[in-house]
């Protein structure tokens, strides 16, 4: 099968590479994100294969429609930018990568949990300069404190188990919820009851219609006063102009973030030498309290690997006619 990769990195193409020795797809590497003015490079391919700030809605499926397109692969596990209803019109099949590397994305959320807490980013840069002093970098222990998990699926679960080893009291929220976490003592409770009693808050559900702006200004006012927030979800989660609020009038205690509403137009691209023109996340690079990670909480060997492996197994199913069990429905 002929696919046109979209907004690859040289590690996406390392990988893919690799990968493809095992299945003989014909791959064409594109630096580009798909977007209505790029879907022409897909000329002559099959399927897409494309990321998660690229863009397939209903007027970009029909340019890809239109050039034979007849696959959108997914190498993440989020579906929020495909029409799927689109695409189902269209009989464009979509396929994704459903649980590449939970541990990557769990890890980095602890890690990031760790660094907020213990100050590690303001650490580093102070004796890198020559200053040792320690003031204002007084952290908390982790044992004894309340974290609350929402969404426990493959990620949020593995969030929630590493958290109670921590000796940390677990709450959780899913609609859903993992009996084998009950089991380990995890409490499964109603959002504002865990927005209540939670000293940390991990954001680990998908987005959708029902948890865009999960966390906004109703949100947080229930929410422990000095909360730790932190967001390796997806960036739409948040309302963060009303946590901009909430970190300035100490509501927020402190933020940590690998995903943001709008990093489209900023993240995977060296923007170093460009003036910063979002106003609000230059707004969120003010805070001390603030740990801004762009999007890399699933970047490991291992996760990478699998993405590529998944993702051209799904496109050698649809090739050969087989039931792809990663493929998504509109209904």
């Amino acid at each position: 099968m002929r696919v046109a990769v979209f907004s690859t990195k040289p590690y996406d193409q390392v990988t893919f590479t690799a990968a493809n020795e095992a299945f003989g797809h014909d791959l064409d590497f594109l630096e580009d994100r798909l977007r209505g003015r790029s879907a022409p490079l897909a000329e002559g391919a099959t399927a897409v294969c494309i990321f998660v700030n690229d863009v397939a809605d209903a007027r970009v499926l029909g340019k890809l429609h239109e050039r034979g397109v007849r696959v959108v692969a997914l190498r993440c596990a989020g579906f929020n930018n495909v029409d799927l209803a689109a695409a189902e019109a269209l009989g464009i099949t979509v396929v994704r990568v459903p649980a590449y590397s939970p541990n990557a994305v769990a890890e980095h959320t602890i890690a990031l949990i760790l660094a907020l807490n213990r100050r590690i980013h303001k650490a580093y840069n102070r004796v890198r300069d020559g200053n040792f002093s320690l003031e204002g970098l007084v952290g908390f222990d982790l044992r004894g404190k309340t974290a609350g998990v929402v969404g426990t699926g493959k990620i949020g679960a593995l969030v929630a188990r590493l958290l109670w080893h921590f000796r940390c009291r677990v709450l959780a929220y899913d609609p859903y919820p993992d009996q084998a976490l009950a089991d380990l003592g995890v409490e499964y409770v109603a959002l504002p009851e865990l927005y209540a009693a939670s000293d940390i808050v991990s954001l680990n559900c998908p987005l959708t219609p029902d948890t865009y702006h999960l966390v906004g200004p109703g949100a947080i006012a229930q929410m422990k006063p000095g909360v730790m927030l932190v967001n390796t979800g997806r960036g739409a989660l948040v309302d963060t102009p009303a946590v901009i609020e909430a970190l300035k009038s100490g509501q927020v205690g402190s933020f940590a973030l690998d995903v943001y509403e709008e990093e489209a137009k900023l993240f995977f691209e060296d923007r170093s030498h460009d003036v910063l023109t979002d106003d609000v996340f230059a707004r969120l690079l003010t805070f001390p309290n603030v740990l801004i990670t762009a999007h890399q909480a699933f970047l490991t060997d291992e996760a990478l690997t699998a993405i590529a492996e998944t993702t051209l197994g799904n496109l050698a199913d649809i090739d050969a006619g087989r039931p792809c069990p990663n493929e998504v429905r509109a209904s």
